[in-house]
């Protein structure tokens, strides 16, 4: 053999023993492409662990509580989940932030978006708590960083690092929430792409927000409007499998629960994300849900027959919910018999993230120092207690602060708070005293910014309302509501000082009182615009007359309207109890 021959036979059998090597490899790799999904919902901005009251077990496999919560134990959670992992997106299900938390909620929800950023956060559903003070609020400010009021005073705050506020490192999705021209408020829908050696694979996460956001809920935004779930996700769904995307997850901010005691079961589950799920496209693999504060790990059957992982992992940062999607490497389609999914409890028993737990730890001192700000001075105590007309000294200021608030916007006739509401909780949760408390910075008759936090509101915004007086006559008149058993519920109101109430309780339920307001009987056929919580006007306080109301106006939440009209008014005496009269 010549050597030219000799070479050439040589360079044959090594592709040959190549090509049978590749093939052996090829032949040998796994089949499917693993995608972790991992997820926390309606975390509210409890950066801090919650207590044992607000939250803070959760029943584990044996029933029997597991102390959870709090972000720096989350981060060590998600960091050991995800260890090991080549293609795993984070990712959360809605009401991140417009929480109750004093040192969040009066930096203007900051701190929560520093600890998410540091949590490596990548995209979100749009919650209802996300739209709780405006759609400017959640595209331009949370999303973007820009700045509202004064820097460092309303906004735009400085973070744990010394750098002001620059808004989220993640994306907002909602393929269903829409403005007045029918143009979704953020984009529907985002594709994420995994690496699997020299191929990508794209994944599709459709947001949906619970469709009662735009006029049913605490955020109350009525000029935006909530498309059907169904067909959102659907269209969305079909969009993503035009573009190639072949594996799709549904985020959704609406949920359900179930019979199970437990977090990681699920034991005859119902909502309105159960029956979605029951419905919506075959095209969508999983469906991860939330507003529901439920904890549950479901399997349903999609409309063609195919289980899909349905989840819900409670609130708070109690739970981590992780599914492991299986991608066929051929098709990239998802192989349903292959994804599991798992619920985590976010338990106490690990370190703290370090970087996480200072960042925590700077928002508390934070939340301290803002505490403690002087709003107002009182020269008697403000309270709950009320008389046997039901009328307080607190319920008393809180209509007229509602009245006040209406005023800076427009025409306003009367400002209306449940003192004690037919279902449901009142706004008014502590009294407000001039006795020194034993918060840091108090004094004698000084009124500190959370000790108004705490005395009233739960992030509801006040509303102005056209109602006639026929119908205004029927919400006061609902004070007094006939029960099953036969007697009668006494469900007070209290109405600012322009107005006064006489009724008389010897005679039916529905003609007991006759309302003043500025001196003037009601006129039946006369309309007038009342201010009242949003909770109150939407008949969710039990008060069903109130749903007949008209032209609605947004005014600011409960919490920031009360500060502020202490600030205004900084020294306030409690006014005689003498809006409610009785006779008879």
């Amino acid at each position: 053999m010549t050597r030219p021959r000799a070479l050439a036979a040589l360079t044959a059998l090594a592709l040959t023993t190549f090509g049978a090597a590749t093939a052996a490899a090829q032949e040998s790799a796994p089949s499917t492409v693993g995608v972790q999904l991992v997820s926390i919902t309606d975390f509210h901005g409890y950066l801090r662990p919650p207590s044992v009251a607000d939250g803070g077990t959760i029943a584990g496999a044996d029933g029997k509580p597991v102390t959870v919560g709090g972000a720096a134990y989350l981060g060590t959670h998600l960091k050991s989940i995800r260890d090991g992992h080549r293609n795993s997106i984070f990712f959360a299900d809605g009401d991140n932030f417009s929480g109750w938390p004093f040192e969040v909620d009066s930096h203007a929800d900051e701190p929560t978006i520093e600890v998410l950023n540091a949590l490596g956060l990548e995209f979100t559903s749009v919650g209802n708590h996300e739209l709780d003070v405006s759609k400017s609020f959640l595209v331009d400010h949370m999303a973007k960083g820009k700045c509202f009021g004064k820097p460092g005073v309303d906004s735009c705050f400085i973070d744990s690092t010394g750098r002001r506020f620059h808004g989220a490192d993640f994306g907002f999705l909602s393929a269903n929430i829409v403005d007045a021209k029918g143009r979704t408020i953020v984009a529907p829908y985002q594709i994420r792409w995994v690496r699997d050696r020299d191929r990508s694979y794209p994944v599709g996460f459709i947001g949906l927000t619970v469709p009662d956001t735009p006029v049913g809920s605490t955020s109350y935004q009525p000029d935006l409007k909530a498309k059907d779930s169904i067909a959102s996700a659907n269209a969305a769904a079909a969009e993503l499998t035009r573009r190639g995307v072949k594996a799709i997850v549904l985020n959704m901010h609406d949920g359900g629960t179930d019979a199970s005691s437990t977090y990681d079961n699920c034991v005859n589950p119902t909502g309105p994300a159960i029956e979605l799920a029951k419905q919506v496209t075959p095209q969508i693999d999983a469906i991860v849900t939330g507003h529901w504060h439920a904890a549950f790990n479901c399997s349903i059957p999609d409309p063609a027959g195919n289980p899909r992982p349905v989840v819900e992992a409670a609130n708070h940062g109690r739970l981590i919910n992780e599914i492991n999607l299986q991608l066929d490497r051929r098709t990239g389609e998802v192989l349903r018999d292959q994804t599991t999914s798992t619920n985590h409890a976010v338990t106490r028993d690990v370190a703290p993230d370090p970087k996480i737990q200072k960042i925590v730890d700077y928002w508390t001192a934070a939340g301290d120092r803002k505490y403690a700000e002087q709003v107002a001075t009182i020269t008697g105590d403000f309270t709950r207690t009320a008389n046997a007309n039901g009328e307080s000294t607190l319920a008393d200021l809180a209509a007229d602060v509602h009245l006040w608030t209406a005023r800076q916007q427009g025409k306003a006739d009367l400002g209306l708070i449940a003192a004690k509401p037919a279902t449901g909780s009142t706004a008014l949760r502590g009294d407000l005293l001039v006795a020194k408390g034993p918060k840091p910075g108090d004094a004698e008759g000084k009124v500190m910014l959370g000790e108004s936090w705490d005395a009233y509101g739960y992030g509801n915004p006040v509303l102005t309302v056209s109602l006639t007086g026929a119908q205004l006559d029927a919400v006061l008149e609902q004070q007094w509501q006939k029960q099953a058993d036969g007697t009668t519920k006494f469900a007070p109101m209290a109405i600012s000082a322009n107005a006064s109430y006489t009724f008389d309780t010897t005679k039916p339920v529905g003609d007991r009182g006759t309302l003043t307001i500025d001196g003037k009987p009601l006129d039946p056929a006369r309309t007038y615009r009342v201010a009242a919580l949003a909770y109150t006007v939407i008949g969710a306080d039990g008060y069903s007359a109130f749903k007949a109301y008209t032209n609605p106006v947004r005014n600011n939440t409960d919490h920031e309207t009360f500060a502020a009209y202490l600030r205004a008014h900084r020294t306030l005496t409690p006014a005689p109890l003498t809006r409610m009269i009785a006779k008879g």
